[in-house]
């Protein structure tokens, strides 16, 4: 661990860096640069500073070879215009949190490992070893210190194909914004013109304003909580002992759940769309795993992107955190009995609840607390109660995921992290063929529940072909 450590301090100070062995994998830390910096302080909003300085790993899987110095070479080019990820993150007066636009560098480690490449897909998860291809995630001892804010592990296979593992430190981005910098990269890489983002936090900030509707302050999707609480809601979600199954939905049988929820719609005329009938149906799914008693209540959660609820009073291109999270509920009983069109259109409305008075309203109340010195009291409304009553769906269906091409092709599998909470997350398949793979993180009685035949013959109930042993 000294040598690992030593070599990666080398690489901070720009000396050439040196090769050791980890675990039977030859390592090599560099540091990139953009090459200048402007040395401004651009100040986190509140949707910045919701999550904490966590680490969001994204791991992406190649058939072919990726070169290391060519990376390196277009990340350097690529950070010219995202200076805030090789910045650093400092602590402000109020409690808030600045990124110095110092040009401090990003990590960047190369690594062999004398595996050979699997076929991992929806079948064969990868997590069991992305964190060996990964690790260094730790959002301890990152503010007001030398820690990059961008991590890169390119890690080559034995026999041909490269694991490219991405670690961007959440307080700069969600996830819309994190895709969008690895497709600005992939364009960098290939020589193709692409769009600089907008860094200017302010416009953001400049938005906030509180309702004047009663209903739309009480709905708030987030509360202030005393330092007590609130840690011990963290606590509680390190603790819980959580396991992710996969599954895919091909095209014609979202089409045959699309179908099905419009046939029966929860009023005339309801529109719905395959991800609505897609999140309904899974909602209904993982209430009928729990069996909880009838009367007992169900919550979900939607993780909503808000750049397309405020228009244009927000820049296309603004870069950084813009996501919120809207709740409906139903009893188990009336969950599990109800026509998936009349849960779908109970999905629809939670989403249409986001309206732009809402947001406003969220982003003054997220700028008070910040304003107080008290932004890390912020919580979302249903954190106490997220492992035991509630699921939250993270839908990336629209991302161009399979479109991160970096000299070697596309590639053929991504792994999304497993969470500390019940999640969905709704990811595009490889082919772009119009169908879904969905990850289930759930308690592990759950998952193991899942993974069995008569749960996945549920789960699959719109399917026209049968289910395997």
């Amino acid at each position: 661990m000294a040598r690992r450590n030593t070599a990666a301090r080398a690489g901070r100070k720009g000396l050439p860096a040196f090769r050791t062995v980890v675990d039977s994998r030859v390592e090599r830390v560099h540091t990139v640069r953009a090459g200048r910096a402007d040395g401004r302080r651009v100040r986190l909003t509140g949707y910045d500073l919701l999550t904490g300085p966590w680490y969001t790993p994204l791991t992406f899987f190649y058939r072919g070879t990726l070169d290391g110095a060519a990376l390196r070479d277009s990340l350097a080019r690529t950070l010219r215009r995202y200076p805030l990820l090789s910045g650093r993150l400092e602590r402000d007066a109020d409690g808030g949190l600045s990124v110095v636009c110092a040009d401090a560098g990003v990590r960047f480690t190369e690594a062999s490992c004398p595996d050979r490449m699997r076929e991992y897909g929806h079948g064969l998860r990868a997590q069991p070893v992305v964190g060996n291809l990964l690790r260094e995630v730790s959002a301890f001892g990152v503010v007001g210190r030398d820690t990059p804010l961008l991590k890169i592990r390119l890690t080559r296979m034995s026999g041909g194909g490269s694991v490219l593992g991405v670690l961007i430190n959440h307080t700069l981005a969600d996830g819309g914004s994190t895709v969008a910098f690895l497709e600005s990269w992939s364009r960098e890489h290939l020589g193709l013109p692409w769009d600089g983002p907008d860094h200017d936090r302010d416009v953001l900030d400049r938005l906030g304003r509180p309702s004047a509707d009663p209903v739309t302050r009480e709905a708030r999707a987030f509360v202030g909580t005393g330092r007590i609480r609130h840690l011990a809601t963290t606590l509680k979600a390190g603790i819980n002992k959580l396991a992710t199954v996969t599954t895919r939905f091909d095209a014609a049988e979202l089409a045959a759940m699309k179908a099905e929820a419009q046939r029966t719609p929860a009023e005339p005329g309801a529109w719905v769309s395959t991800n609505d009938a897609l999140t309904a149906h899974l909602w209904q799914v993982l209430g009928e795993l729990r069996a909880r008693p009838a009367g007992e209540t169900e919550w979900l959660g939607l993780i909503v992107g808000v750049r397309q609820r405020l228009g244009d009073a927000l820049p296309a291109s603004y870069w950084g955190n813009c996501v919120s999270n809207s709740w409906t509920s139903l009893t188990a009983g009336r969950l599990r009995e109800s026509p998936l069109g009349s849960v779908a259109g109970d999905v629809r409305r939670c989403l249409e609840s986001n309206t732009e008075d809402k947001i406003r309203d969220e982003i003054a109340f997220l700028d008070s607390y910040r304003r107080k010195g008290v932004s890390r009291h912020v919580m979302s409304v249903r954190a106490p109660d997220v492992s035991t009553t509630s699921v939250s769906v993270n839908n990336w269906s629209q991302f161009p995921l399979y479109r991160i091409d970096l000299g070697a092709g596309r590639p053929f599998w991504y792994e999304f992290p497993d969470l500390p909470v019940p999640t969905v997350h709704i990811a595009p398949t490889p082919d772009g063929d119009g169908g879904r793979d969905v990850y289930l993180c759930l308690p592990e009685s759950d998952a193991a529940l899942a993974g069995t035949r008569p749960w996945r013959e549920r789960l699959h109930v719109y399917s026209g072909s049968p289910i395997g042993p």
